[in-house]
């Protein structure tokens, strides 16, 4: 199981679903992972939504939204099974987060321009005086 903090920055809701208590505690399992990835996440949203279809297939949409310093990240899946969903807007977050970082990490480690040596021809110009 996890620990408390990361159980208090983790919140749920199913939408057309009833949330079992073995469902949050899979989704609490899953979704700490990402609360260790980044220290700055300030909370993650998880909404779990079952539509029906025809008969008596289901299809379930997961999303997620991860509240952090700047712009939130927000990802969505759609499975035929709930825990897919899960797995798969686990595995989409954390691809997010970490391309985030590199980008932070490019900009902030960017190294200063370089001076170039671009070979240019100019027109000789003489000192005044000198015929051309």
């Amino acid at each position: 199981m996890t620990n408390d903090n990361s159980v208090d920055r983790i919140s749920l809701q199913g939408v057309h679903i009833e949330l079992t208590a073995a469902m949050k505690n899979a989704i609490y399992d899953k979704f700490s992972v990402l609360l260790r990835h980044n220290e700055r996440i300030i909370r993650v949203n998880v909404t779990l939504h079952r539509d029906q279809v025809r008969g008596t297939k289901h299809l379930f949409t997961a999303t997620g939204r991860i509240e952090i310093r700047g712009p939130d990240i927000i990802a969505s899946v759609k499975a035929d099974d709930a825990y897919a969903a899960l797995d798969g807007l686990v595995e989409k977050l954390d691809e997010q987060l970490r391309e985030r970082h590199e980008r932070r990490t490019d900009r902030r480690h960017q190294a200063a321009p370089e001076e170039m040596d671009i070979p240019i021809s100019l027109p000789k110009v003489g000192s005044p005086g000198d015929p051309l």
